[in-house]
């Protein structure tokens, strides 16, 4: 009996792995992959150009992710292309959390690190997924910083919660300096197909992914730093997500500048992003 149920866990366990290996070699999971990467880079893009706009003193505004969707909802044909990029949102979640599992896509393999940040980065884009089909929906939610301000006021009242909120912002600013690390160190390009670049090519993807990466390096480092302090001074009001990452920086010296300076590296991870949908290992 026994015997037997171990042959059968075998035989499961046999399938489930040439089932993984399958869904990592298919080519539709590569074209998920890079329709996810052309949505990120347009929700980017729109970050980027709103918070340009307010820099320069032409309107705009700090906005997140989701606030980049209900602006691009608010066009003509908004809902329309808020829909695609719901799909290329799904996609791309689906390819980390696939890569994240299997370990390797049909074109790259991944160390331990590439598979947990994977999950990561799967589970942030299958949530943003879903915010982009509840603004498709009609329903409205909190920014990301009232969200964080909301979560870590509720942290904060556990035993122990002011730990774990700091061991969150402590994560955060790791995650920040590896993406400044890689975007310094020009260790992206490792992922991207750089043989089949033209040279002005190379050097412009080049460019984009260091400025990109370490702007938005800089984004992740304030949001970092506030659930810190917010675990410090016991303050959930300290605690920002993308938008009030953005807008502290209106508030220091030089303010428009350095909002300025983020903006337009901002913007450049999205053409990043839109570039890597097409040269990006998958």
């Amino acid at each position: 009996m026994k015997a037997n149920l171990e042959t059968g866990s075998g035989e499961l366990g046999a399938r489930a792995r040439r089932g993984g290996e399958q869904l990592a070699h298919a080519q539709a999971l590569g074209w998920l992959a890079r329709a996810g990467l052309l949505a990120r880079g347009v929700v980017y893009f729109v970050i980027g150009l709103l918070a340009l706009e307010l820099a320069l003193g032409e309107g705009g505004k700090t906005t997140d992710q989701q606030g980049a969707m209900k602006a691009i909802a608010g066009q003509t044909y908004g809902k329309v292309l808020l829909a695609l990029l719901a799909i290329g949102l799904a996609g791309y979640a689906i390819w980390r959390l696939t890569r994240a599992v299997v370990g390797h896509g049909a074109e790259q393999r991944d160390d331990t690190g590439d598979r947990v940040a994977a999950l990561a980065s799967g589970v942030v884009y299958a949530g943003l997924c879903v915010v982009a089909v509840g603004i498709l929906a009609g329903s409205g939610s909190s920014s990301s910083s009232q969200k964080a301000k909301e979560t870590t006021a509720g942290v904060l009242g556990w035993s122990g919660g002011p730990v774990l909120v700091a061991i969150a912002g402590l994560v955060l600013i790791g995650v920040a300096l590896y993406q400044a690390y890689k975007g310094i160190s020009r260790d992206f390009l490792e992922d991207a197909k750089t043989g089949e670049m033209s040279e002005p090519v190379r050097k412009a993807y080049t460019a984009l992914g260091v400025f990109g990466l370490v702007a938005r390096a800089v984004v992740f480092a304030l949001v970092g730093y506030g659930l810190v302090k917010a675990a410090l001074e016991y303050d959930p009001k300290e605690a920002v997500g993308l938008d009030g990452a953005l807008r502290k920086l209106t508030e220091a010296a030089f303010g428009p500048w350095l909002l300025a300076i983020v903006a337009v590296g901002l913007a450049g991870f999205a053409l990043y992003s839109i570039a890597d949908a097409r040269y990006r290992k998958v």
